[in-house]
């Protein structure tokens, strides 16, 4: 992967000579007019999309995905894919506002809505990251109970880990670790394509929508929810900033942004596509709230140890990886409104609350997976809440692409009414995630 010394030498710094991004450096440090190749710049940009993106796909995620396939088949199949270009659009208005700007979220929310408006969003990212990590720590709890590890060691080694990670690193290294964790969420798909599915019932199931079902409306909901999340927006708007990007990027980081959005549906298609294959076929009522639940239910068909061992390493790799960004998503979203030093450059004695928050976001959310509460009941609150809360970040998110950019990037014509309409459809449909989860 490149270093941080070459991102630096390809981004623009603000800096009264600003090194074009479009242009190679020479082996002297020299300016070339060589421009530099497009998959150059873009090996050097990617990386907050795909970590994002990646993160996406958590423990939650994976749970929701395979009930989906073990009640339905894959009749949810095709909202998977519906779901990519919905996800690229949300997160690239994000992309757009962090490289334009080079404000954070809640910072823009605060110098055009006031701080009221700011520290009302920021409050509520809050309780969706702690609620995200209960989550986390929920499926890391599970794995390590597959395998006899009792979990206050499994979640305390998390922790040290990720305090680890985040404190001896700068944000390429810690960008690079997140990726290299978050691929072995590829093993649902090597998964999926031993579980031998039907290619034929694929294609037979996208005619068969179960729409007067309401368990069907409610898992079509669910799949929204766990695809379009609060703190995906907080944390690629920051990332892009942490890491040096700026306007010259554009292009480089769309399709960073692109490319994760695939990877991620890829990955929760082959979780349905999986559960579809196998315990939808032999046993479709079986319960599915937790890892345990879905490992054993998968053990008699794909085989006692490796489709167990095989199986918790996806779940690691989301669960692990959603942990990192969740983090750092509350340690950004509260500096943008406190005005804190907020960035993975500084030194833990240069930036003191960033890392205190970061540590204790982890220790809330280990704490209270520690303690013995039901975290069945508690998810549904969680779940139920972040839908109820996409019309707010949706809105502002929306807002801010209009009055914000200068007229080069601000949302107008055919696409601002295409973006509107996904917001508000994706929006409604987060609401009625929620009421049909308190009624559920």
């Amino acid at each position: 992967m490149p270093t941080d010394s070459q991102l630096k030498a390809a981004a623009p710094d603000h800096s009264p000579k600003t090194l074009d991004a479009g242009n190679a450096p020479t082996t002297d440090g020299k300016l070339s007019r060589r421009p530099l190749p497009f998959w150059k710049l873009l090996l050097l940009v990617a990386g907050p999309g795909l970590v994002v993106m990646l993160a996406d796909t958590d423990a939650g995620s994976v749970i929701t995905a395979a009930q989906s396939g073990a009640q339905f088949g894959y009749s949810l199949l095709i909202f998977q894919l519906v779901l990519i270009p919905i996800l690229f659009i949300a997160q690239e208005l994000a992309v757009r506002l962090g490289l334009i700007t080079q404000k954070g979220h809640g910072e823009l929310i605060s110098e055009h809505f006031g701080k009221g408006w700011a520290w009302l969003s920021v409050s509520t990212l809050m309780v969706s990251c702690v609620g995200a990590l209960l989550t986390e720590f929920a499926g890391i709890e599970g794995v390590g109970q597959l395998f006899g590890v009792p979990p206050w060691i499994s979640i305390s080694m998390t922790v040290l880990f990720m305090v680890i990670v985040v404190a001896t690193g700068t944000y390429r290294q810690v960008e690079v670790i997140a990726i290299l964790i978050g691929l072995f969420e590829l093993a649902f798909v090597a998964v999926a394509a031993v579980s031998h599915p039907s290619f034929h019932a694929m294609v037979t199931a996208l005619g068969h929508q179960p729409l007067g079902n309401s368990n069907y409306l409610f898992l079509i909901a669910g799949n929204v929810g766990a695809v379009i999340m609060p703190w995906m927006i907080f944390y690629q708007q920051s990332a892009v900033i942490d890491k040096g990007l700026n306007e010259s990027h554009m292009k480089a980081e769309r399709m960073d942004t692109a490319i994760g959005a695939v990877v991620t549906q890829i990955i929760m298609s082959a979780v349905l596509i999986l559960t579809a294959a196998t315990i939808g076929l032999k046993n479709p009522n079986v319960p599915l709230d937790t890892v345990q639940q879905i490992a054993g239910a998968l053990t008699p068909i794909l085989g006692s140890w490796w489709g167990r061992a095989i199986f918790s390493l996806g779940m690691l790799g989301a669960a692990l990886v959603a942990t990192i960004v969740v983090s750092l998503t509350a340690s950004w979203g509260l500096g943008e409104v406190t005005g804190y030093k907020r960035s993975l450059a500084n030194h833990p004695f240069e930036a003191p609350w960033f890392y205190a928050v970061y540590l204790l976001s982890l220790l809330v959310g280990a704490g209270i997976v520690l303690s013995g509460i039901n975290l069945v009941k508690l998810t549904v609150g969680v779940e139920v809440m972040n839908a109820l809360l996409l019309p707010i970040v949706l809105g502002f998110l929306y807002l801010l692409a209009l009055r914000t950019l200068p007229e080069r990037w601000r949302l107008k014509g055919w696409y601002a009414w295409l973006v509107g309409a996904v917001v508000i459809m994706t929006a409604l449909t987060g609401v009625y995630a929620g009421i049909a989860g308190i009624n559920f």
